[in-house]
């Protein structure tokens, strides 16, 4: 059966790093896009990047354009979420997940299929 595991999430200082995976299972990611979503406390999830399959194409929220890379590995079945001078607001739950089309939405409730998400929490 399908599923996504987040991992890499944790505690780090402003201006840290992580680096965030999703590793796919049940099904390959070849042909599927993949997104990175986050969600805080009281607030609604939000998109943070995405990548399609056919192009490889990515796409990356405001709130982290310079900051947030999105890569796949199809050896791997990976996707990860390179995340670069971290701020406290950065802080949520980040969590993958996969859509039929192959194609990049923002909106929560057009995704397929979700992981159990990871826990990020940027402070000093």
């Amino acid at each position: 059966q399908l599923r996504l595991v987040e991992s890499g999430g944790g505690l780090v200082q402003p201006g840290g790093s992580l680096r965030l995976s999703c590793a796919a299972s049940g099904f390959t990611i070849n042909y599927d896009a993949i997104g990175w979503f986050r969600q805080a406390p009281g607030k609604e999830r939000e998109g943070v990047a995405c990548i399609t399959s056919r192009t490889g194409s990515t796409n990356v929220a405001n709130s982290g354009k310079g900051r947030f890379t999105i890569s796949r590995d199809n050896a791997k079945n990976t996707v990860y979420l390179q995340m670069n001078s971290l701020k406290p607001e950065d802080t949520a739950i980040y969590y993958c997940a996969v859509r039929g089309g192959d194609y990049c939405s923002n909106y929560a409730g057009s995704w397929n299929y979700w992981g159990q998400g990871t826990q990020v929490t940027v402070s000093s």
